[in-house]
């Protein structure tokens, strides 16, 4: 029986020529891949939780450029089966040079302990369901995929602003 709402914000990070930022986990005993973010916290608003989860995780700060996906199917949370997960994706840019480090290969932990954490740059052609662990990361997979060329004038086009002003 579903007894709360797990919220979950999410932030996607692209690169040219189609590249988007991943995140390998290690938590509760098991290894995952996901979009960077994570739970939104009682008494904060939405765009907060992204910026201070891309802080915790990346200690970078983000804008954002718009909303991407929002499910709207019933997803039980992998971890807790008691708790309805209701994720929501955002386009992102950051604000500051990159500085935090990025793997190549997945898994690839200096120490696979609970907490580990990896970043690592995926094409959008490799967004394969067998590379995302989520069922909704796995839509958000698919759906950059097929929207890849409408995504890169997103971003390019709030380049171009920037520049501008």
């Amino acid at each position: 029986m579903i007894e709360k709402f797990n919220i979950r914000i999410y932030g996607l990070l692209i690169r040219n020529p189609g590249e988007v930022l991943v995140c390998d986990e290690i938590r509760f005993g098991k290894a995952f891949t996901k979009f960077p973010g994570g739970g939104l916290e009682y008494g904060e608003g939405i765009g907060d939780c992204l910026k201070r989860e891309w802080i915790e995780e990346t200690q970078t700060h983000i804008q954002i450029l718009s909303h991407f996906y929002t499910n709207d199917f019933l997803q039980i949370s992998a971890f807790n089966p008691r708790e309805q997960v209701i994720s929501q994706y955002y386009l992102i840019q950051l604000e500051e040079p990159q500085n935090f480090e990025t793997k190549h290969n997945r898994f690839d932990f200096e120490s696979p302990v609970e907490g580990a954490q990896i970043f690592r740059w995926m094409p959008f052609e490799a967004l394969s369901p067998d590379q995302l662990d989520f069922p909704i990361d796995k839509m958000v997979g698919k759906k950059l995929f097929m929207e890849k060329v409408e995504i890169l004038k997103t971003i390019n086009r709030s380049i171009l602003h920037d520049e501008l002003v």
